[in-house]
């Protein structure tokens, strides 16, 4: 048998035969493309839910870290307009009297502290009024420029009731169970006790205010505007008229 020949008997011998059919070759079935799918879709809801849960939480965070600092920025402007309380006359036609003057639910005062400027300014009448909201009560302030006793003028007589919210006012606490003033009288270093009063009337100024809230809610998550007490730093008496050094 020449080599020739050999050589074409191989060649058909494997001609004969076939490699078996993989797995590969076969494809994929209609019930695994189905298991794939369905396998796809709950990982991708999973991943859905996780994200929606996150972001839920991160919403919540964020109100809570806003309400704080609204909390904090309110507590400020309260320290810093009756901290900056001047010791102003007020013209009623032939009464000329102290503008500054509270009850248990409002206070009315002459500031250096200029809610609208956001600093120290030109004087403002503030007026701090106790009013009901849609939810408990609510503390807001309104803010008039002051240009000297005939300025006060308008809020007279009539004008001295608690006055509505105006477009200007603020809102510095809302949903409190209660809020109420009090001041604290002048006493002289002799005497051991102090003394706070309900209603402030007369011709001096106090030595502090305090501001008594008490929350509608007792979320423990957020924080709640509680008291704030207010010292004011002006010793000299109201009447008395300045007298120009020359």
């Amino acid at each position: 048998m020449t080599s020739r020949s050999r050589t074409s008997r191989m060649k058909c011998g494997c001609r004969l035969y076939s490699l078996p059919h993989t797995r590969s070759d076969a494809g994929f079935t209609l019930i695994e493309l189905m298991i794939a799918i369905t396998l796809v879709a709950a990982l991708a809801t999973g991943m859905l839910m996780a994200m929606r849960t996150s972001l839920l939480s991160m919403e919540k965070i964020n109100g809570h870290l806003e309400f704080n600092r609204r909390v904090m920025g309110m507590q400020r402007v309260l320290s810093r307009q009756i901290g900056g309380a001047m010791p102003s006359i007020g013209d009623c036609g032939e009464v000329r009297m102290p503008v500054f003057s509270g009850a248990s639910d409002s206070l009315r005062l002459v500031s250096s502290y200029s809610m609208n400027e956001g600093a120290r300014g030109y004087p403002q009448f503030d007026q701090f009024t106790v009013v009901k909201g849609e939810q408990g009560v609510r503390l807001i302030v309104t803010e008039h420029p002051f240009t000297g006793p005939a300025s006060t003028a308008p809020f007279c007589g009539e004008g001295a009731a608690a006055p509505d919210i105006e477009p200007t006012s603020l809102i510095l606490a809302d949903r409190l169970a209660s809020c109420t003033f009090s001041y604290r009288e002048r006493i002289p270093d002799t005497y051991p006790s102090e003394k706070w009063l309900p209603v402030w009337d007369r011709p001096d100024m106090p030595a502090a205010v305090k501001i008594e809230m008490t929350p509608l809610d007792g979320n423990m998550a957020v924080l709640r505007m509680t008291t704030v007490t207010v010292p004011i730093h002006v010793t000299r008496e109201v009447r008395s008229l300045y007298e120009d050094i020359k």
